[in-house]
């Protein structure tokens, strides 16, 4: 009894970390960004270059994650929790482009460091523990954080709070979640530091090239949509009252995504479940802008949110059992390729809809993406029909 508490203490502590460092440090963005971008101002490009230097920081800190120097993971942990919640609180410090480009990208490479030594501690800890199956509970904490904070902020959004304000208010709540992080993220004395073995060369097969290819087309995919969904329910008269309910949606829609797409990949096999995911997520991402009404955005919300963590997980998963290298090496192609992706979305998206006037072409070109990277995955799960 006493080992399932500990194990349940420890996957709610990450899924704490998650919440804050991603739901809310990385995607708190996306519901203000249509106040930021009225009341500062900011141009379309504008826009989606904060929201890809954000995900440059992201990249760039997972890279940086495999460094020796990085060896101490819990400590890291604790200081880029803390560090997210800073730069979250400083983005509402200034409307100056040059000071938001520079916190946004602090902040993702923050959010980087904690999203991958939270899970690096939390999944080792629950597979000594004999718990593997609450790592769904770790994950979570994306969903969690999108949909809390999403609440958050239609609350201060009805007191008029304001962007500044509300980016403060979300800094604080942040700050004040790092004791019980400090708290359950507990690890034993030979889960606090990595291990280094002899590096071995990386089998790059047809199958792995493949992946890598479909993983940065699904970062694309993703990316532009949850940037701007909100974005582009507000550019809906009829639409604007629900656009905090249809982030929520997307964050509530999150939360079982990993442990929903990971039990169907047991059954039927990563990579085919993986085209499935990208498929469905596909579908969203063009209601978004093929049905403009309610009954489309809450479409996107539901397959977008439902799918984006789950197909990141799978992906994962799916290259490691494509290579028999360093599973680090694989992980830090695999992120990079999704790295670019994202960093690549939102400035194209930015960029289309200053000179367009509206989000169809970019949104259907990420729906696109998901399409091709769908059809890469199915090829590999011809090739590779396990696991």
């Amino acid at each position: 009894m006493t080992s399932d508490v500990s194990a349940l203490r420890l996957a709610l502590g990450g899924l704490l970390s998650l919440a804050v460092a991603m739901g809310i440090g990385r995607f708190a963005y996306t519901p203000l960004l249509p106040e930021m971008v009225a009341k500062i101002p900011l141009s379309n490009t504008a826009a989606g270059l904060l929201a890809s230097s954000n995900f440059l920081g992201y990249l760039l800190g997972a890279l940086a994650a495999s460094l020796p120097a990085f060896s101490q993971q819990r400590r890291v942990l604790l200081w880029a929790f803390a560090t997210s919640g800073i730069t979250t609180a400083l983005t509402g410090a200034s409307s100056e482009i040059w000071f938001l480009l520079a916190v946004r990208f602090a902040g993702g490479v923050a959010s980087a460091f904690v999203f991958i030594f939270a899970s690096s501690i939390v999944l080792a800890r629950l597979g000594e523990m004999g718990r593997p199956g609450l790592t769904a509970v770790h994950f979570a904490g994306v969903g969690t954080g999108i949909a809390a904070s999403a609440a958050l902020l239609a609350a201060l959004s009805a007191v008029d709070f304001g962007w500044r304000g509300a980016w403060l208010a979300l800094g604080i709540v942040s700050l004040a979640a790092l004791p019980a992080v400090a708290q359950l993220v507990a690890t034993a004395p030979s889960g606090d530091r990595r291990t280094s073995g002899p590096a071995t060369s990386l089998d790059l097969t047809w199958p792995l090239v493949a992946l890598i290819v479909a993983y940065g087309l699904f970062g694309f995919g993703y990316v532009i949509t949850a940037t701007f969904l909100v974005a582009i329910v507000r550019a809906t008269a009829e639409m604007q009252a629900w656009e905090e309910t249809i982030w929520i949606l997307f964050g509530l829609a999150a939360i079982p995504s990993v442990a929903l797409w990971s039990q169907l990949a047991m059954r039927a096999g990563t990579f085919g479940v993986m085209a499935l995911a990208c498929i469905v997520e596909a579908v969203g991402v063009a209601a978004s802008v093929l049905v403009p009404s309610l009954a489309g955005a809450i479409l996107a919300s539901l397959f977008l949110g439902g799918t984006f963590v789950g197909i990141t997980a799978l992906g994962l998963v799916g290259a490691r059992s494509l290579s028999s290298s360093d599973p680090a090496r694989v992980t830090a192609l695999m992120t990079g390729s999704f790295g670019a992706g994202q960093i690549v979305g939102p400035a194209f998206a930015g960029f289309v809809v200053e000179r367009t006037g509206n989000y169809v072409v970019p949104t259907l070109a990420a729906a696109l993406m998901l399409l091709v990277a769908a059809a890469l995955s199915f090829g590999i799960a011809r090739v590779r029909p396990a696991p």
